[in-house]
């Protein structure tokens, strides 16, 4: 028996279908509107590198953009793109004291309500702004007695706060968060807690949402912290930018 031949109004069909579904891809393209694609699971790779909006491996997803600090009156507010680490010896040569922002140590500085009786050195306290903390720090010349006690009861046992002296500022008062920073005169100033309150842990102000301010004894002793080291950094220090 010979094949089939294709009837001639069923082809003409599906040709009319064929070139009505073309013109309709080309029609959009040209007046700028949206040709639907195939919508990737959350989590797909979606070849730009990149999980797919609401995949679980971005914590920041949903987390927005907002920045309540801004409206802080003398507030400091910097990009710090470069978030790469040392090691000590190796040094930062930050451009700010105290630094808030920038490359840093391998190991962040216990910062869940951590009350330092001495001076640490920046590359460990900046690698903690970066998991969300907030940095107090004070001259010690000039905060003692009950401005000092204000500032411990402010931190102790707080999480994503910590507290340490830090020799030569220029003012008594120096509040850190990642890229953020103000400067005040006294432990009464209605702006710690308002700095306090928009900065800590906000997902949309730091690098690391989520990233713990825990840290193993034997890999940061508290109590014995590195010291701060008030001399240059040296020519072979890492830049900041």
């Amino acid at each position: 028996m010979a094949p089939r031949s294709v009837r001639p109004v069923a082809a003409a069909a599906a040709l009319f279908a064929l070139l009505a579904a073309v013109t309709a891809g080309c029609s959009a393209q040209e007046t700028g509107q949206a040709v639907p694609a195939a919508t990737p699971a959350a989590g797909e790779d979606t070849g730009a590198g990149e999980p797919s909006a609401g995949s679980s491996a971005d914590p920041s997803a949903d987390a927005g953009a907002e920045d309540p600090s801004a409206g802080i009156e003398d507030i400091e507010i910097v990009d710090y793109p470069n978030k790469s680490h040392v090691t000590a010896p190796d040094r930062v040569a930050y451009d700010q004291a105290p630094p808030f922002g920038g490359p840093h140590d391998a190991v962040w500085a216990a910062c869940n309500g951590a009350v330092y009786a001495t001076a640490v050195r920046n590359e460990h306290m900046v690698h903690s702004l970066e998991h969300g903390a907030v940095w107090i720090a004070y001259d010690p010349a000039r905060v003692t007695g009950a401005a000092l006690d204000s500032l411990r009861a402010t931190v102790t046992g707080q999480p994503y706060l910590m507290l340490s002296p830090y020799p030569g500022l220029d003012r008594p008062i120096s509040l850190q968060s990642w890229g953020h920073r103000l400067k005040v005169d006294s432990p009464d100033d209605e702006r710690i807690a308002a700095f306090v309150r928009a900065l800590r842990a906000n997902p949309a102000t730091h690098p690391e949402p989520g990233a713990t301010c825990d840290v193993r004894p034997d890999v940061f002793d508290v109590d014995n912290p590195p010291p701060f080291e008030d001399t240059p950094p040296g020519p072979d220090a890492v830049p900041v930018g």
